[in-house]
């Protein structure tokens, strides 16, 4: 049996099944062993990301998520890849704990937008705690990119679409949302990183152009690759 990849999920649920329809319809398969080996932990309990990070109160997400990768080494999983955004601020420090490599979202897509458009300015749409971490700053920044974050008022625009819609099983707000595209677009961005899991959810449903671009379709592709599976 060819070894599996293991994914930790469940923040939320939604982005989860969304994630593992990316990689299925996005492996090239004819049949049903021709696709990638997972197993999927969907941690629904793991604590609140953007909360602890914001209260500078660690330990409870820390402790959970290393718990997760431990028990998905034990199960022989040979990487690690984590459909959360925020989360990564604990997987960088868990990364030094467990024998195997985790898949960095963050860096990964900031890797494709260079190649996509080298320079330029990205915007990024993400909780409070995502910013407040600057993963994602300090991701584009290392790329030669320009980091752009929108005003107070149109941050609390996206926290509302995150934690008020998305999380609570609603759809997006739409006429608020222009409000917030209009902002970043007044801010130049070439392209926008949906920077959390709850947005890659909108963008899907939305059907919202490619100048939207959801990391979590770039973790999609280096899962494939890394299980030697073909992107299509």
């Amino acid at each position: 049996m060819e070894y599996p990849i293991g994914i930790i999920g469940g923040m939320g649920p939604m982005a989860s099944q969304l994630f593992y329809k990316m990689v299925t319809e996005h492996t090239a398969a004819e049949k049903d062993q021709d696709h990638i080996n997972l197993i999927l932990l969907s941690d629904a309990s793991m604590p609140d990301r953007t909360a602890a990070i914001l209260s500078g109160k660690y330990d409870g997400p820390y402790a959970q998520l290393l718990a997760d990768a431990r028990l998905l080494e034990r199960c022989g999983c040979t990487a690690i890849a984590i459909t959360c955004n925020t989360a990564h601020f604990f997987a960088d420090m868990i990364a030094d704990k467990i024998g195997i490599p985790i898949l960095h979202m963050i860096r990964e897509t900031a890797a494709a937008l260079a190649s996509r458009c080298p320079g330029g300015v990205i915007g990024v749409m993400a909780t409070d705690g995502t910013v407040r971490t600057g993963l994602y700053q300090k991701a584009l920044e290392a790329q030669r990119l320009k980091p752009f974050l929108p005003p107070e008022e149109i941050q609390k625009e996206v926290m509302h679409q995150i934690y008020d819609r998305v999380k609570r099983g609603l759809s997006y707000d739409g006429e608020r949302w222009d409000r917030i595209e209009e902002a970043y677009r007044r801010g130049g961005c070439d392209a926008v990183v949906l920077a959390c899991t709850e947005l890659s959810v909108i963008k899907g449903d939305e059907k919202l152009g490619d100048w939207y671009v959801d990391p979590m379709e770039t973790l999609a592709r280096k899962v494939i690759e890394t299980a030697g599976k073909t992107y299509r």
